[in-house]
C-alpha cells in the first residue's frame, strides 16, 4: 500500500487491514475510520440486502465481503470511508473477488448532496462479478441516469486488481493495473463526493441463486486530496 503524499497529493486516508474483525463487529471495532449502511436496508437493485453485520470481517490482512443468501434473502455491504470534505481526489483500491452469479461490486464516488443525477457520479471498479470490470462517469447536471460515459476493459474479478480514480476539475482519469482505461472531460461533477464500497446484488432484474455464496476482497486501500 502507498504510503505517504505524493506531488499534488495529500494523503488523507489509508487501510491495509492489519487488524483481525470477527464478523458482526466491524462497527464497533473500525468505529470513528469507517462507516456502513443500516443493517436490512435494501440495496441498489431491491432484491438483496446491506447486512454488514453478517458480510464484512477482516482477517488475514484482507478486508472480507462474504456474499451469500439467509432464508432466501441475498446479502450484501456498502461502506464508507471516514474520509474529510472532498472535491476532487484520488482514489486507488486493490480488489478481487469470486465470480459469483447475481452479485456485484461497485466502488463510487457519490455526490455529498445526494441530488443525483444532477450532481454526478463516478464508478470504478463496477461489474457483475462473473463479468468484465467497467467504469462509468456519469455528468454534472445530468438530466438522467444514463446520462454518462461507460467503458469495459477485459480484466475480470478473480485476480489481484489496482484500480486509480483521478478526479480532477477539468478531467477524470481511470487506471487499472497500471494502464489508462477512460478518461471524462465532459461535464466532470463538481460537487463534493465521498467512496462508497457497495458488494450487492446484480441490476438485471434477478436474483442470485441461494447457493451462491462467496468473498469480495481487498487488499489494502488509499486516498488523496489535491494539494
Amino acid at each position: 500500500m502507498p504510503i505517504g503524499d505524493v506531488t499534488g497529493w495529500r494523503q488523507v486516508f489509508a487501510d491495509d487491514f492489519t487488524k483481525q474483525v470477527r464478523p458482526g463487529h466491524f462497527r464497533q471495532a473500525l468505529s470513528g475510520r469507517w462507516h456502513a449502511y443500516t443493517d436490512g436496508s435494501a440495496d441498489t437493485s431491491k432484491h438483496g440486502v446491506y447486512m454488514t453485520s453478517k458480510v464484512v470481517s477482516v482477517h488475514d490482512g484482507v478486508l472480507d465481503f462474504y456474499l451469500h443468501s439467509e432464508n432466501h434473502v441475498p446479502m450484501g455491504a456498502a461502506l464508507v470511508p471516514a474520509l474529510p470534505t472532498m472535491l476532487y481526489g484520488r482514489y486507488i483500491i486493490r480488489f478481487k473477488a469470486d465470480p459469483l452469479p447475481g452479485y456485484k461490486l461497485v466502488c463510487l464516488l457519490w455526490p455529498d448532496s445526494e441530488v443525483w443525477p444532477r450532481d454526478g457520479e463516478i464508478d470504478f471498479p463496477e461489474g457483475d462479478l462473473n463479468g468484465k470490470i467497467w467504469l462509468f462517469a456519469h455528468h454534472q447536471d445530468a438530466l438522467s441516469g444514463g446520462d454518462q460515459e461507460a467503458y469495459s476493459t477485459t480484466k475480470k474479478f478473480p485476480t489481484w486488481h489496482t484500480a486509480v480514480i483521478t478526479w480532477s476539475p477539468a478531467k477524470i482519469v481511470f487506471v487499472l493495473d497500471g494502464v489508462k482505461v477512460g478518461s471524462s472531460t465532459t461535464q466532470v461533477p463538481r460537487t463534493p463526493m465521498h467512496w462508497v464500497l457497495q458488494a450487492e446484488t446484480t441490476l438485471n432484474g434477478t436474483s442470485p441463486p441461494d447457493n451462491a455464496a462467496g468473498h469480495v476482497l481487498v487488499d489494502w486501500l488509499t486516498a488523496y486530496a489535491p494539494v
